[in-house]
């Protein structure tokens, strides 16, 4: 590959960012609650790993557990509260009852950020149409990657699917970076870099001692190493 992989590593505070970037990670996804999947950090806590670690943050906007919006208004707030501070990336994604794009709540929130770039998360997993979610969200300013397993179930159910859509790469709807995420293994990484994917995202794969553990320097390392050294 012609440029490094981008490895992007969950931070639920200073800790976990610090660690990481010293492990190589590329990019933080600023979260807390991981008992709910992961929901909008404080500002207090953005501001804090912003002022210790110099890589890329990218800002979870979501409020509750589930892929419904809930008050839009709220997340609104939320964003802009958050840009103030001076957040520049996010991550959202919203569906409807339906399992559809809630293309509504979306546009609302996006307007909120001034064209920064931005994640639509694993809620992609869960519709009930990924190509057609695909397809509605072409063209929204800043979209420029989708976390995805390609399964709910996760990378083992949905590789299949990954290699498919990165086939795709370029093709409407298609032109984001694919970051995978979700029950990723580094025995899934040869497969995925051979399909041409280039965007990791790791979690619980960064935290030997679970989720109540810290981000560990030599497991994202190892990840960087495994990222780094493929054919």
């Amino acid at each position: 590959m012609s440029e490094r992989a981008v490895l992007e590593v969950i931070a639920l505070g200073v800790e976990d960012a610090v660690a990481a970037q010293a492990g190589g990670a590329d990019r933080l996804e600023l979260v807390t609650d991981m008992a709910a999947d992961g929901l909008t950090p404080s500002v207090g806590t953005f501001a804090g790993i912003r002022a210790a670690v110099d890589i890329d943050l990218r800002v979870m906007l979501r409020l509750a557990d589930g892929f419904a919006v809930g008050d839009v208004e709220e997340v609104v707030r939320a964003a802009r509260a958050m840009r103030d501070a001076g957040a520049e990336e996010f991550v959202l994604g919203f569906l409807d009852a339906d399992g559809g794009v809630d293309l509504r709540a979306v546009e609302r929130v996006v307007g909120e950020l001034d064209g920064c770039r931005w994640t639509f998360h694993r809620a992609v997993d869960r519709a009930a149409d990924r190509d057609a979610l695909r397809k509605q969200l072409d063209g929204m300013p800043g979209l420029d990657t989708y976390l995805t397993a390609g399964s709910a179930a996760g990378v083992d159910d949905g590789l299949a699917t990954l290699v498919l859509e990165a086939g795709r790469s370029g093709e409407p709807g298609y032109e984001q970076r694919i970051l995978v995420g979700g029950g990723l293994r580094l025995d899934h990484v040869p497969t995925l870099l051979a399909a041409g994917i280039d965007g990791f995202h790791i979690g619980g794969a960064a935290r030997p001692e679970g989720w109540d553990g810290p981000v560990s320097v030599a497991a994202v390392a190892e990840w960087r190493a495994a990222l780094d050294d493929a054919p």
